[in-house]
């Protein structure tokens, strides 16, 4: 197994993972939609994505990824991570894929100069809880509440 920054010859792989991930998350197989939003993460340089390979290859059946977003931190005054997607297909579980893509994750925050990498999770994804907590993230209850807009398309 191989860990590997994705770039445009990977978008196949990294779309397929990610139209399973979103699976996992309830929304519906929508392949299409998974490639149109990988390629343009990749050709716009707008997110940094980590494949496991079976082998070294390009060609390399993919694993698991794992999808960060650069921030900032305007209080502390610091760069940051937004690891926001960790996927590892079933084919690759228990096998330590998903530990190394967070390593993988946190090497490149580290070398980019970030003061921080952040996550959120569903509070039923108790696999990816006990992974993060295993590698030292700690929870965090924040005097602050999350909201969303919803803005239209079109």
């Amino acid at each position: 197994m191989h860990i590997i920054r994705a770039n445009s010859s990977h978008i196949d792989s990294v779309s397929r993972l990610f139209n399973l991930y979103r699976q996992f998350y309830q929304c519906p197989a929508d392949l299409g939609l998974a490639k149109d939003f990988i390629s343009a993460r990749i050709s716009n340089d707008e997110s940094v994505i980590f494949l496991a390979q079976e082998s070294d290859a390009d060609s390399g059946t993919g694993l698991g990824f794992v999808q960060l977003y650069p921030s900032f931190c305007s209080v502390e005054a610091v760069k940051i991570f937004i690891l926001y997607d960790l996927y590892v297909d079933q084919n690759g579980r228990q096998q330590g894929i998903g530990k190394a893509l967070m390593n993988a994750a946190k090497q490149h925050a580290a070398a980019e100069g970030a003061g921080r990498l952040d996550l959120l999770t569903a509070h039923s994804n108790t696999t990816g809880q006990r992974l993060y907590e295993k590698l030292g993230y700690k929870q965090v209850n924040q005097d602050f509440y999350a909201y969303s807009l919803g803005l239209e398309q079109g």
